[in-house]
């Protein structure tokens, strides 16, 4: 499933998971869309609230003094986060009704690189817990994909995060020349910039 199936067979009342900007407002991270000012002259990230096509496309950091009406109508501004970049996938148990840890996996990225070329995925044991935002979600759905910088949320996916699979390591290829590594399996899966993944 895609974000675009997803927001299609979303219950009408979980449709906020898909704007980062409410995400993050209800999160009680300093944020706010275009035209709301900033609190302080700091850099923060902007980025599109709904961004169904993902990748980060949009998104950039900037340095805002206070005003904001020259932001892209549909973006907001966000408090920046520090630490690891995890995706992880919460599976239902549909015994129980709850949701359980499944496929987690930490992202890299060159601190100098736009926001949606990362360098390699690696699939992590690390323990995390459900959001208890979530537990405001009135429908039921199969997986729940969550992002986070450090312990911070940033993301809601209401579907699984497929591109890893059985692989413990995945390197998106963005160039024609890069497609060939030793060692590695490589996977045609063009989107956005990327052509397709090494795996491994």
């Amino acid at each position: 499933m895609e974000d675009d199936d997803a927001w299609l067979s979303c219950h009408p009342d979980d449709l906020w998971i898909f704007d980062k900007c409410i995400l993050s407002r209800k999160l009680g991270y300093t944020c706010g869309p275009a035209d709301v000012w900033v609190p302080e002259p700091n850099f923060y990230i902007v980025r599109p609230c709904v961004n169904l096509p993902g990748m980060g496309r949009g998104a950039e950091y900037r340095y805002i003094t206070q005003d904001t009406t020259d932001l892209p109508p549909g973006h907001f501004w966000c408090e920046i986060f520090e630490g690891r970049h995890l995706s992880v996938d919460f599976n239902l148990n549909k015994k129980s009704r709850t949701y359980e840890q499944g496929l987690t996996t930490e992202g890299f990225r060159h601190e100098k690189d736009p926001m949606w070329k990362f360098r390699k995925w690696i699939r992590v044991n690390d323990e995390i817990e459900y959001p208890m935002i979530l537990s405001q979600l009135n429908g039921d759905y199969d997986c729940i994909n969550c992002e986070f910088i450090g312990d911070k949320l940033i993301e809601v996916h209401l579907r699984a995060n497929t591109d890893m699979g059985e692989y413990s390591e995945i390197i998106p290829v963005w160039e024609e020349r890069d497609k060939e590594l030793e060692g590695y399996e490589y996977h045609e899966d063009k989107d956005y910039k990327r052509i397709g993944f090494n795996k491994k």
